[in-house]
Order: structure tokens, then sequence, then C-alpha cells
């Protein structure tokens, strides 16, 4: 009895991963690349655009507040704070996909 249960769970376990494999078929565009591909490529490079931003974004609050007295933090810093903080959870959730 276990070993039929053994075979039938393996057997399910299978098939379940060969459904999960078909799920996800590779499309191809009509220039006949691959659709996944072509995404990767323009995340990435959404990726790369929002990192020049970060970069300098963070250069921008750096000489800002070089400026400015230890006791000062502009409303424009702040801002600037959570712009990076966007961008970099933007950047983030596209690298978790």
């Amino acid at each position: 009895m276990t070993r039929r249960l053994a075979i039938l769970l393996g057997y399910l376990l299978q098939l379940g991963a060969q459904t999960r494999r078909e799920e996800q078929p590779d499309m191809r565009l009509p220039s006949g690349k691959s659709q996944r591909q072509e995404i990767l490529k323009q995340e990435h490079q959404k990726s790369l655009e929002d990192l020049s931003k970060l970069i300098a974004t963070a250069e921008d609050l750096k000489s800002e507040m070089e400026k400015n007295d230890y006791h000062v933090l502009s409303l424009e810093a702040l801002k600037k704070i959570e712009d990076i903080e966007k961008l970099a959870r933007r950047i983030r959730s596209r690298m978790r996909r």
C-alpha cells in the first residue's frame, strides 16, 4: 500500500512539474525574438536609467547637505531622500522578478 502511494505521489509531483513548465511557454515576437528576453532587456535598461537618476539625486543631496549647517534639513533635501527611496524600491522590485 505504501509503495503504491509513493508511486502515485511521485507521478503527481512529476505531472505538476510538467504543467508548471508548460504554463509559461516562451512566446516569440513577430520579429522572431524571445518575448521574455526582450522584456528582460527593457527592464535592465530601465534599471540602469533609474540608477543614473539615483546617483545624480544622491550627489545633489550630498552637496546640499555639505552647504548647510548640521542643524538644517530643508524640504528639498527631504524630497530628494524620498526620491532616492522610490528609485531604490523600483530597482529592487525589478531585480526580484
